[in-house]
């Protein structure tokens, strides 16, 4: 048994942000981390392509810049190594390979106890802390039930273990899921020359990276629903009629749809003139699958030679931290609408988990942190 002050679990960037700003306050923590190296979502399950949809300037983290020679938007490669000077630099040391089996508070003793195993020992370890920070990023992938996907005959794979579009050049692909993933891989996709599909399921809002960040800086002086309009005015203004094309604009606001739901807007990043183009093909839901055909609801059969499922995650958090439902939903993000979304009860806590970017992460740590210090 291992008894520390605060227990995160978690090493991605919220996690991390925690653990520095818990140490700059010097309040003792420890954190556990599931995989074999930090910030993992970005280490082993990104494609290449990738790279930040917001200003660097409001993604830091507490207590750090990123380094003035970094572009806007820096890329994959530049955020890990930013990640890595970061919690090199303040010390912070997670136990990797420690895998998170349960986590429930002790009424008798007023601490919680986490069950860890060490998956590269197979040793099981417990934990004591007066708090518990729950900072455990985007969780597992999450496949959907799709009939008859067993019996395709082609590659499937999901959106964590795609890289780059290199090897696909003139097969047929289908991304299934229209978020920021989905369609960031299929532009990747239509660069190297793969005969590339869309599914987009329902509604969805498409901004591109200087809308976004004006609505961020206008939420800071106006209303919510006007920031709303405004960023809708200006999608319309610059993607014109998207139904022409087979996307629909949701009814509602994106800033309304992100609070309601937790669902981001689409950053566009070269997407939509592929779309437009014709280069990426945008198709209705999927009914089944049989052999190498993929049936549509609209009863239209297309011929695949890959499916990509971007089809997201399902935080891991639900499943082992006993009596959260008021505080998580069942994907384990902390539900939309609660007042203070990083604070539970009995010492409880969560970074990162509102789904509002890395900026907010660093927000809860330090809150997080603050609320801790004044209670001890």
């Amino acid at each position: 048994m291992k008894e520390e002050v605060v227990i995160v679990v978690g090493a991605g960037p919220a996690g991390i942000a925690t653990s520095v700003c818990l140490s700059h306050l010097s309040i003792p923590n420890i954190v556990l981390e599931r995989e074999d190296c930090l910030a993992s979502l970005w280490t082993m399950k990104c494609y290449d392509r990738l790279h930040l949809h917001i200003p660097k300037q409001l993604s830091e983290l507490p207590h750090m810049s990123f380094p003035a020679d970094f572009p806007t938007y820096p890329s994959k490669d530049q955020f890990i190594a930013f990640l890595e000077t970061y919690a090199s630099h303040f010390k912070v040391s997670p136990l990797y390979n420690r895998l998170v089996e349960l986590a429930k508070f002790d009424e008798g003793t007023g601490k919680w106890c986490v069950d860890v195993k060490n998956t590269s020992t197979g040793d099981y370890e417990k934990y004591v802390g007066l708090f518990l920070v729950v900072a455990t990023g985007v969780g597992d992938p999450y496949v959907p039930e799709i009939e008859g996907l067993d019996s395709f005959k082609g590659e499937v794979l999901h959106s964590t273990e795609y890289k780059s579009g290199a090897k696909y050049e003139n097969k047929n692909v289908l991304v299934v899921g229209s978020g920021n993933s989905g369609m960031e891989i299929a532009l990747d996709l239509a660069n190297f020359g793969a005969k590339t599909s869309i599914v987009v399921r329902s509604p969805i809002h498409i901004l591109n990276r200087e809308m976004m960040h004006m609505g961020i800086m206008l939420m800071k002086c106006l209303p919510l629903n006007i920031v709303d309009w405004l960023l809708v005015f200006s999608s319309k203004l610059i993607y014109g009629d998207t139904t022409k094309y087979g996307i629909t604009r949701p009814q509602e606001g994106p800033i309304i749809i992100h609070g309601k739901r937790g669902r981001l807007p689409v950053i566009d990043v070269g997407t939509y003139n592929k779309i437009k183009s014709g280069q990426i093909q945008v198709l209705p839901l999927m009914r089944n699958v049989t052999g190498e055909y993929v049936e549509l609801l609209n009863e239209k059969s297309y011929q695949f030679d890959v499916i990509v499922l971007a089809t997201g995650f399902k935080r891991a958090a639900n499943k082992w931290l006993k009596d959260c439902d008021y505080l998580l939903n069942e994907n384990g993000n902390t539900k939309p609408g609660l007042a203070t979304n990083w604070k539970g009860e009995n010492g409880l806590y969560c970074a990162g988990l509102s789904k509002k970017g890395l900026y907010a992460a660093g927000i809860d740590a330090e809150k997080i942190a603050n609320d801790i210090k004044t209670l001890i």
